[in-house]
């Protein structure tokens, strides 16, 4: 074992390692690259996450630098929880710590999973309603934008190994917290006047909250004269301070929805459909090229009943929670003008199993890999909705051109979309194809009038394109905020802003990854 790992470990409850096969382990994630630490961390509670911080920071401030990347499950699709430095694992910081039925309200550790905490809900009929993966940590969906109108408080270690807990601050608090002599109180004293010099870009920002490159939900932490510091952590992606503990509000758990599932055979029909479907307020809304479905069918998923005699098109699933019998009566009626090559089906007690081998085509999909893997590239980007029809026509000339399968998926609640084509890793022109197809695609996003991270945030892989799309102004706003709160670029100085091309590009996988959570 190496220096840093046993002194570490003397300063430490939770283990330190540096053997090989462990590192191994945590070099790779969901994206595609390998970056392999110097050592990993097991921290069991948050006293230990600050020593862990404290010793890295006082290295950097004397310019000796280990880079630090704070890793939940591992599923980050864009490398930001893979560091060559420190990674520090928030798997042991899994606990629910406190539960407040009649408050609906609970606190716990920054590891546990969404289907640990949802099934603990569940015993006092409450949840979290994120469609997230089960595996992912509340501390991992906050980093990478998601929980924000579910989390009233969150905890965070600083870089420097500070404790702050984020509050939204009146005037009279906000003063006092402003003259406090400590890096909580720069913070609050220069994110205020970040807020206050920057008013224009921020209007801006909340104008347009589709993109979540950089820090943009800085444009939420003023209102009516309070700050609140914590939505600037939502998107983040652990690059301003480890979170350790949350404090959520649960709802009402809701009976499970009726789906239904509409096949097209071009999308104009699709999104005719898609745009009704809408109006009736589904709980969810997919839409998938039907090759993917395709596909299952080929690994053994019995969905040929839905998709029977279609050889291209698209695939509509929704779930109806709330009024689900005047909805499905409305569907009903438009089902009786579409064309003979459309269908709309309606679950019922015969075919929910169909409904959910249909539910589970897409990771058939993603891991069904004949000559490669289908590496995250250009996963949940934003296009708005009257852009659909647009894009998909350009990324049939990038099909053409790249000879890629570009089979397309996403939500059309939220606009989010993305490609999974399939690469053979082990090409010695693997790097460059995926750039150039990255590139391509970033290209044609842009065109459309969408933006490359808008599902989840940039990490390293996307921001070989999205730092060079963002205008002066608007990046030195990030930088800054990042430079308030580490100085020294103690955590994820590579991640987001401060990726570097090279370096993504140098580490981008030969070998299939080993964290594959299905």
């Amino acid at each position: 074992m190496g220096k840093i790992a046993r002194y570490l470990n003397q300063l430490t409850v939770g283990n330190v390692f540096d053997t090989p096969e462990i590192l191994e382990v945590y070099s790779m994630d969901r994206s595609a690259l390998k970056i392999t630490p110097k050592a990993v961390a097991f921290p069991e509670s948050t006293d230990d996450v600050r020593k862990l911080l404290k010793f890295c920071y006082q290295l950097a401030v004397k310019n000796m630098k280990i880079p630090v990347a704070v890793r939940g499950s591992g599923l980050d699709e864009m490398g930001a929880d893979l560091s060559s430095g420190l990674v520090i694992s928030t798997e042991k910081l899994n606990r629910l710590l406190e539960s407040d039925r009649r408050e609906r309200l609970v606190r716990v550790q920054a590891g546990i999973t969404l289907k640990e905490l949802n099934t603990a809900l569940s015993v006092n009929g409450l949840t979290i309603p994120v469609s997230g993966h089960d595996q992912e940590t509340i501390g991992g969906l906050i980093s990478n934008g998601y929980l924000l109108g579910f989390v009233e408080r969150i905890e965070i270690v600083l870089p420097n190994g500070d404790l702050l807990q984020t509050n939204r601050l009146g005037k009279r608090a906000l003063y006092r917290k402003t003259h406090e002599k400590s890096l909580e109180g720069e913070i609050y004293r220069k994110i205020s006047k970040i807020v206050d010099t920057n008013e224009d870009m921020l209007k801006n920002l909340k104008k347009s909250p589709y993109s979540k490159i950089g820090y943009p939900n800085i444009a939420r932490a003023k209102y009516h004269k309070t700050l609140d510091i914590m939505p600037l952590l939502f998107g983040a992606e652990g690059t301003l301070g480890i979170i350790t503990e949350v404090i959520l509000s649960a709802v009402p758990l809701e009976k499970r929805g009726t789906r239904i599932v509409a096949t097209f055979d071009n999308f104009k029909l699709a999104k005719k459909f898609l745009d009704f479907a809408k109006e009736l307020n589904p709980s969810s809304l997919n839409v998938y090229d039907v090759g993917i479905v395709k596909l299952a069918e080929e690994s053994g998923k019995q969905v040929n009943a839905i998709t029977k005699k279609m050889d291209s098109g698209f695939v509509v699933t929704a779930r109806f929670n709330k009024r689900v019998k005047s909805k499905i009566k409305k569907i009903a009626d438009i089902k009786k003008v579409l064309p003979r090559s459309s269908k709309v089906v309606f679950e019922n007690s015969k075919n929910k199993t169909t409904f959910d081998e249909l539910e589970n085509s897409l990771t058939s999909f993603l891991y069904r890999n004949d000559d490669g893997e289908r590496v995250a590239l250009m996963t949940d980007f934003y296009v708005p909705p009257e852009n659909l029809e647009g894009i998909l026509n350009d990324f049939a000339v990038l099909k053409e051109k790249m000879g890629l399968d570009l089979a397309f998926y996403g939500s059309f609640l939220n606009s989010n979309y993305s490609l999974r084509p399939e690469f053979n890793l082990s090409d010695e022109n693997f790097s460059k194809k995926a750039t150039a197809f990255l590139r391509a695609g970033s290209f044609i996003v842009k065109r459309q009038n969408g933006f490359m991270a808008g599902g989840t945030p940039e990490g390293r892989v996307k921001a070989i394109v999205t730092n060079s799309d963002m205008s002066e102004a608007e990046k030195n706003l990030y930088l800054e905020i990042k430079d308030v709160f580490d100085r020294y670029g103690v955590i994820g100085p590579d991640i987001k802003l401060g990726a570097d091309n090279r370096f993504t590009l140098r580490h981008f996988r030969t070998t299939s990854s080993s964290k594959i959570m299905i």
